[in-house]
């Protein structure tokens, strides 16, 4: 009866499969390549605006609106804080009632002038009446010309009351409120343009000789953990006394919710150019601390330490002699995997 008990389960066993190695895992690959670029290591520098404008009052007045707020986008010319203009209104009322009376003045200066003249040439009216009417038309003519720049005086000041954005950018500071006086040349607020955002990294005066104006960087926002493309802008024309570093400035795409002073890590080549081995980034996996790859070798999977040298946004650039062109490494189900696990690459 025993005997009849293990062979049925012996046989159950076969059917169901147990104890068999499980089905090789799919994978998918990419080859190593090789490429000239030089080691990189990363700095701490720090979000900041290299254009900013101080926006002031070009003329007094009582703030009756503000349009802003502290991180708000704004574009050029976008109205930030009005002023109040009623009585400014009133004024322009008024002018543009002495420029019609001076224009109908002139009309009338301008008869007088043309019948003392033809009077004149017949001898019906004296030198002086004829004088009298010349100087009464021009004294008109300069009348309206003075109302007139009154006036235009007055309707510019109405349009400085209306305070705007001098270029595309953020709202740094908001220094008025509804209700304010505002002098003429006061601050109504601070903002940075938004094609002017720059990180600026100390960097020692001996690795400045691998740095290149205009350049491609990795810039890593850490606030966000999003990685974009930097330019390095320029080198500052001072060192520091104590410690040598100079200020590398690397100029960055707009950053949504940036902050000036938030704080970047960016990538800098600190030598000169060399051949490395250039794998994708999803080709590593972390194992103790440490950074691994997955390559195939006659069906199974092999495991492979990497030393990085060299960030290349969606890459990496190990020099590591065994990573040779064209060895394939896993990119996909490699989270899943172990040392000699039998493997089936899967083709695009």
């Amino acid at each position: 009866m025993r005997c009849l008990s293990l062979s049925v389960l012996l046989v159950f066993l076969a059917a169901t499969g147990y104890g068999q190695e499980p089905p090789p895992a799919q994978v998918r690959t990419v080859p190593v390549v090789k490429q000239e670029v030089a080691k990189n290591k990363a700095f701490l520098g720090v979000l900041y605006y290299d254009k900013m404008s101080m926006v002031a009052s070009e003329v007094a007045g009582l703030v009756e609106t503000v349009h802003i707020k502290a991180g708000q986008q704004v574009k050029k010319g976008e109205i930030l804080v009005q002023l109040n203009t009623d009585l400014l209104d009133k004024d322009i009322q008024l002018s543009k009632t002495r420029v019609e009376q001076q224009r109908l003045q002139g009309q009338l200066a301008k008869k007088d002038f043309d019948r003392q003249k033809t009077l004149l040439k017949t001898r019906g009216a004296s030198q002086k009446n004829y004088d009298d009417a010349q100087f009464a038309l021009s004294n008109s003519q300069l009348e309206k010309q003075v109302a007139q720049r009154t006036l235009e005086r007055l309707l510019l000041q109405k349009e400085k009351s209306h305070i705007s954005a001098p270029f595309d950018g953020v709202v740094l500071e908001k220094n008025v409120a509804s209700g304010d006086w505002v002098q003429q040349g006061g601050m109504v607020a601070s903002i940075g343009a938004t094609d002017a955002l720059l990180v600026k990294i100390p960097v020692g005066e001996t690795l400045l000789q691998f740095i290149e104006e205009g350049s491609e960087v990795d810039v890593t926002i850490n606030a966000f953990g999003n990685t974009l493309k930097g330019t390095v802008d320029s080198l500052a024309p001072r060192a520091d006394a104590k410690t040598k570093n100079v200020l590398v400035k690397v100029r960055i795409p707009k950053v949504e919710n940036g902050a000036e002073n938030m704080s970047a890590t960016v990538y800098l080549p600190v030598s000169t150019k060399q051949q490395l081995s250039i794998l994708p980034r999803d080709a590593l996996i972390k194992f103790k601390g440490k950074d691994f790859v997955y390559t195939v070798k006659e069906g199974k999977a092999t495991i492979l330490p990497v030393n990085i040298v060299t960030f290349l946004g969606d890459k990496v650039a190990a020099d590591n002699p065994y990573l040779a062109p064209g060895m394939p490494v896993v990119v996909e189900g490699n989270e899943r995997l172990r040392p000699d696990q039998p493997v089936t690459v899967i083709k695009e």
